[in-house]
């Protein structure tokens, strides 16, 4: 049970804003965001996902740069109600296409008309996008593409850009909609390195999502590697030679959708499924055998003197040159006692950012793109205020890393094919399988 539901802007603004039992003063949103923007300051990190403040519970969740947060007095299950906010950003999405800032201002009727139907008095109905269309009309106003930003997740090459904008509720132009299904395998990865290069712990948390746009439901077969195992072997099993190519994959555990039948599984690693409308994951999955991370994080901090030091951080990308990572992001803590930070990037570094943010202590180093194969350093010379006393390696760190690596999956878990049934000889739908890993925790330690 919720008191209040509301979606913010990454400003503050308020965009919606439901409150459902009138037990929570209507500040509460302003009051939520001061507390979250200013968590850092307080030298905490970031605002746990799960908060009391003044006697209110706040949940929150972020999604494409928007805050989906709920409060309430009572004492519930933060995890119920964090997965109801994942549900609420996900039917959003399917209906407008795409989770924006300009989408919602757009759509604020419907997504109100949303709301009225998916809570109730503060209790959850239904978050079924396939069960909300017998009951929500409203058709949403298109987003043009160009406007998405940041928002825009990964595509692949020659994807229409259309395909992240499709609202699963509104037909195209012409009233017709276009047959097409999608499939991605997205994995977060887990790595933490010793100050030697060694790998300590590794993880692998992925997951199969399905988006149809398909009419009448058809019945669909995913085949997944035969080499597909379940349960804990005792060695490694991958053949590092190429991420995509095929060979056992061993998973600790997998859970699938209520959709899903699993009577040939077993057998063959084939799921079969009507696919509902909207987003949904088929398939969750864990791994924690050893694999191969796509980079390698070497960094050294060394006394240059009683009040410098200097920083040398090296990032090498162990993945096909044919596959680029982007929207990387290295990061370290330095000492308290740092006053100044100079950078220098190596020869010809193209699309490369710096920064040292001095409320935190924290240098940033950005890479635009990392293509598979190459290497790359970054020197700093830090200023002390004070003698570090032979401390540093224990004041400073750990190396912290995040990234996005599109059409590249470590675990190397497949989709062989995706079979729809057919209602003609002449009916076949656009399949779309994308690959894509993020970085959850990749971290080196100094």
């Amino acid at each position: 049970m919720i008191s209040q539901f509301f979606i913010l802007s990454q400003r503050g603004d308020s965009i919606v804003f439901r409150d459902y039992r009138g037990e929570v003063p209507k500040g509460s949103a302003e009051i939520f965001f001061r507390k979250v923007k200013f968590w850092k300051d307080d030298g905490e990190g970031d605002a746990p996902p799960v908060f009391n403040a003044d006697g209110v519970n706040y949940f929150h969740v972020k999604d494409a740069g928007l805050l989906f947060v709920a409060t309430t007095r009572v004492n519930v299950s933060p995890s119920l109600v964090l997965e109801l906010l994942r549900r609420i950003a996900r039917v959003v999405k399917d209906y407008l296409g795409v989770l924006s800032e300009d989408a919602l201002r757009k759509n604020f009727v419907l997504v109100y008309e949303l709301l009225d139907q998916i809570i109730d008095f503060g209790y959850v109905q239904t978050t079924s996008t396939e069960v909300l269309k017998s009951y929500v009309f409203n058709e949403p106003v298109v987003v043009d593409s160009s406007q998405l930003g940041p928002a825009g997740i990964f595509m692949a090459k020659r994807m229409p850009v259309t395909t992240i904008t499709k609202s699963v509720v509104a037909n195209e132009r012409g009233g017709r909609k276009r047959e097409e299904i999608f499939v991605d395998i997205i994995e977060k990865m887990s790595v933490t390195f010793s100050s030697s290069g060694y790998i300590l712990t590794s993880e692998i948390d992925g997951t199969i999502q399905l988006k149809s746009y398909l009419t009448g439901n058809p019945e669909i077969r995913l085949a997944l590697n035969e080499e597909v195992g379940i349960g804990r072997g005792g060695e490694s099993i991958y053949d590092y030679g190429s991420s995509l190519g095929s060979g056992a994959v061993i998973l600790d555990d997998c859970n699938f959708h209520e959709s899903v039948h699993l009577d040939s599984f077993d057998v063959d690693r084939t799921l079969t499924l009507v696919p509902t409308d909207g987003e949904f994951p088929v398939m969750n999955y864990r791994i924690t055998q050893e694999f191969k991370p796509p980079f390698c994080i070497n960094a050294l901090i060394e006394e240059a003197g009683p009040f410098k030091a200097e920083v040398t951080i090296k990032v090498r990308a162990d993945f096909p040159s044919s596959i680029i990572a982007d929207k990387i992001l290295v990061q370290i803590p330095l000492p308290t006692y740092t006053t100044r930070v100079s950078f220098e990037l190596e020869p010809g570094a193209i699309g490369n950012t710096t920064d040292y943010t001095e409320a935190n202590r924290r240098m940033e180093w950005g890479l635009k793109k990392i293509v598979g194969g190459s290497e790359h350093t970054l020197h700093a010379k830090l200023t002390f205020s004070q003698e570090s006393h032979g401390n540093i390696t224990k004041e400073a760190g750990p190396v912290s890393m995040t990234f996005t690596i599109p059409m590249f999956n470590a675990s190397r878990l497949q989709v062989k094919y995706l079979h729809i049934t057919k209602k003609s000889k002449s009916y076949n739908p656009y399949r779309w399988v994308r690959y894509v890993t993020h970085s959850n925790s990749y971290v080196a330690r100094l």
